[in-house]
């Protein structure tokens, strides 16, 4: 055990001063987190640039643009300078603006005591999805103004109700998928690639002159992966707390301690890669023959429900959808230790059948 420690350890320090690992490990997974933190995180919202074109001189139709205008929710960025439906339409089809809402002379004036009209939106063909969005949210607003006008409610309605738990934002169901590809890309490609790099140099063939065998090899680099891929995570935690204010439903503690089990059983697949393969070339083409199938079929990128049943059912066996289910269990609905038993175990199952292959397919040249 002290042999396999002092390996560790020094190869730990030997990663720290390759500034391409320093980048591999810490940088790049925080690329994907800033990508999908940004799509997803925070109180983002959807924001269209229209133009409101008013052709009426009604009270009613003033005070509608004002309060278009001047919404709290941001929804609609106005472009107020655009007076020209022809100017409109010519910006739109530009791409500058993603509809034109227009309210025509008669939109706003009272018959029986209530204003009618019927306003306008435009659309580019090449686009529809946004001004039928806009068309929606008109026609809302303006169901809801009818009924605050007569007080009637419609008949039959249609009421939206979110199953997100409380207090959980989209980035937080997002995280825990991202999280999980972390973790398995981590493990895999970083140690898929150190040993056929020092079996080409020579390296190993001096380590075996010595008494330190096989196994040991595996462990300590096993061990080296397993701790900077956990400073990784726990900096890709950090980021998303500070700057995507990320919400964990259950333990910490059980969060971490079942990440790092999922590092080292995933860090298994990864040597025994690095193991059998000859060459760095070997290396990278069978990484990306155990990553790619457990990247799509785990449901980390792509939801399971939208997959052939007979995918759905492949995908019970790979070793990455375990961690993925038992993460986002954590995360988003607060599981506790024996409600993960099962991808627990799973997880430490497929750790067991790594290691114990990699020992026996392992080559020092």
């Amino acid at each position: 055990m002290r042999a396999i420690l002092t390996y560790a350890i020094t190869m730990f320090r030997r990663f720290l001063r390759d500034p391409v690992y320093i980048f591999f490990i810490f940088f790049f997974p925080l690329i994907f987190l800033f990508i999908f933190g940004t799509i997803f995180g925070g109180n983002n919202s959807v924001t269209f640039n229209v133009a409101l074109i008013n052709h009426s001189e009604s009270e009613f139709s003033t005070n509608f643009v004002e309060q278009v205008s001047t919404a709290e929710d941001g929804v609609f960025k106005v472009k107020s300078e655009v007076q020209n439906l022809d100017e409109a339409k010519e910006m739109m089809s530009r791409g500058e603006l993603d509809s034109i809402i227009e309210l025509p002379t008669e939109f706003g004036e009272v018959q029986d005591g209530l204003p009618t009209g019927t306003m306008k939106v435009y659309y580019d063909p090449a686009q529809s999805q946004s001004g039928q969005t806009i068309a929606s949210i008109m026609s809302s607003m303006l169901d809801e103004v009818n009924i605050d006008m007569t007080g009637v409610q419609p008949p039959l309605d249609v009421e939206q109700v979110s199953t997100g738990r409380d207090g959980m934002s989209q980035f937080d169901y997002t995280f825990a998928g991202l999280f999980a590809y972390t973790l398995m890309a981590m493990s895999i490609y970083g140690l898929s690639n150190q040993l056929p790099s020092e079996k080409k140099t020579g390296a190993l063939r001096r380590i075996k002159a010595t008494p330190f065998r096989p196994w040991q090899l595996i462990i300590a680099l096993a061990l080296v992966y397993t701790l900077l891929t956990a400073i990784s995570a726990g900096v890709m935690v950090a980021v998303g707390v500070t700057l995507f204010d990320w919400h964990i439903k259950g333990s910490i503690l059980l969060f971490m301690a079942f990440s790092l089990v999922s590092v080292l059983a995933l860090s298994g697949f990864g040597m025994l890669v690095a193991a059998a393969a000859k060459n760095e070339n070997q290396a990278g083409l069978a990484a990306q023959l155990i990553a790619f199938p457990l990247m799509f079929l785990s449901g980390v990128f792509i939801p399971l429900f939208i997959m052939p049943e007979v995918f759905r059912t492949i995908s019970h066996f790979i070793p990455l959808t375990p961690v993925a289910e038992g993460i986002r269990f954590i995360t988003t609905e607060g599981a506790g230790l024996l409600d993960i038993l099962p991808q627990l175990s799973l997880v430490a199952a497929w750790g067991v059948v790594a290691y114990v292959i990699a020992f026996k397919v392992f080559k020092w040249e």
